[in-house]
């Protein structure tokens, strides 16, 4: 197996590392922050992570000095940086594991973003069971301002930075960027309506920009190293740097990875993760997350980077890849995040709020033998009207493992189906022959 230098979790590999904030800078922590802060103009800082091709890792994968360029230019009033820590796809936990063994880089990426786009205050708002990593959150932000790389007049700068921690309430739309900002705001989680989008109206109606965990870690190693080194790595130009991927399901050795974009994920399942766990072959495995459609052994070799996975039929995501074995049945996979959606559904959007409903008591039926062979069209029927027509992208979210378990093993849902035909035959010849049961004396 090749090696790879990796860049987000080295600091962890080092023997002792606590994450304070003396380890931190004994690795070469906050240089990236003196290099750019008074000596290089915010907006050519924005021109170096573009040059980077650094893309969002918390889902849509969208380019993340885009995202920046897109804030008004020469705006006088307050501009706003919010840190998405709300890690809620199942299946998916890098960003925890950043937040709590080396939240000093996620906080000098939060301070050079914020320096970028001109922003005086940052908010990481933090998944509400993250108990612990908000506590050793809260004790970096005092180490950091204790030592003046946050606060005011920062390292002499005259730049004024503070960030601040907002435990949310554990719903899983509020990893929508506008839902987000709805529950930072002390309203419901519940998406908005786009346009406007939040780099014009955002956190209290001001200039905001939303990033993930991930990809503001990745700034000081942009910084420090260079945007061509940082596009060097990967599968340029379009899915630039590592990523680390959450494996769980049945693999021997299920945990996160960072590696390269543009590996496969037979490299990824077979030689990382180990393998599967027992001698059964691997049968499906969901390679970004539970919104993501499912993918069979026919796509082990399709190259983890943006392009690849959605010419495919799916997508990254948020990096989550479960493996599933041979004997899984897809149809209780399926129900499973069926479940799961509609319990997490914000309830903004009729199609939504009516589908997950739809979608899951269909399921429920076909999975109790209760189905007939008219739920599979109700279930194509159900999806092709959600697909598209919701305020975010949850109702998406929700048909993927729908549409992809019907379209690579209908043959599970039918055999269900059939399972009810035939016990409903053997009920009524068991009547026919029982007078009893029919009301005859």
């Amino acid at each position: 197996m090749p090696q790879y230098e990796t860049i987000l979790l080295k600091n962890m590999s080092r023997p002792g590392y606590t994450g304070s904030l003396t380890d931190y800078e004994r690795a070469g922590g906050y240089q990236a922050l003196r290099k750019v802060l008074g000596k290089v103009a915010p907006t050519e800082v924005t021109e170096m992570v573009k040059r980077s091709g650094l893309r969002g890792r918390g889902g849509a994968g969208f380019p993340t000095g885009v995202k920046w360029s897109f804030l008004p230019k020469d705006y006088q009033g307050p501009t706003y940086l919010c840190c998405n820590a709300d890690e809620s796809e199942p299946g998916t936990f890098k960003d925890r594991q950043l937040i709590e063994r080396d939240p000093h880089q996620i906080l000098e990426g939060i301070a050079i973003a914020s320096y970028a786009i001109g922003a005086e205050t940052a908010y990481i708002y933090i998944r509400g069971e993250f108990v612990l990593g908000a506590k050793i959150l809260e004790q970096a932000l005092v180490e950091a301002r204790a030592a003046g790389y946050l606060g005011c007049n920062i390292l002499g700068t005259g730049v004024t930075l503070d960030v601040w921690v907002h435990r949310g309430a554990g719903a899983y739309i509020c990893g929508e960027e506008t839902a987000l900002l709805e529950s930072l705001e002390g309203k419901r989680g519940l998406p908005r309506v786009k346009p406007p989008f939040p780099a014009t109206h955002g956190l209290y109606n001001k200039p905001t920009v939303v990033n993930n965990v991930e990809t503001l870690a990745n700034l000081p190693h942009i910084i420090n190293k260079g945007p061509d080194w940082f596009a060097s790595i990967g599968s340029p130009p379009k899915s630039t740097g590592t990523r680390i991927f959450c494996v769980s399901g049945h693999v021997k050795q299920p945990g996160n990875y960072e590696v390269p974009m543009g590996i496969t994920f037979r490299e990824l399942i077979y030689e990382h993760a180990g393998g599967m766990r027992s001698e059964k072959p691997l049968k499906a495995f969901i390679p970004g997350g539970a919104s993501a459609a499912f993918f069979t052994p026919e796509h082990l070799d399709v190259k983890m980077d943006f392009e690849s996975v959605a010419q495919a039929g799916s997508m990254l995501g948020s990096g989550g890849v479960t493996v599933m074995e041979e004997g899984t049945s897809m149809v209780w996979a399926a129900l499973r995040l069926s479940e799961f959606f509609y319990h997490e559904s914000c309830g903004k959007c009729t199609p939504c709020r009516e589908g997950t409903s739809w979608v899951l008591q269909t399921m429920q039926r076909i999975w109790k033998h209760q189905g007939c062979q008219e739920d599979l069209a109700i279930l194509l029927d159900l999806c092709q009207h959600i697909t598209g027509r919701t305020v975010c992208a949850f109702g998406d979210a929700l048909i993927a493992p729908i549409v992809s378990t019907l379209t690579y093993w209908r043959h599970e849902y039918e055999a269900l189906i059939q399972a009810a035909a035939t016990e409903s035959l053997i009920s009524l010849s068991t009547r026919s022959r029982d007078p009893g049961q029919t009301g005859h004396p």
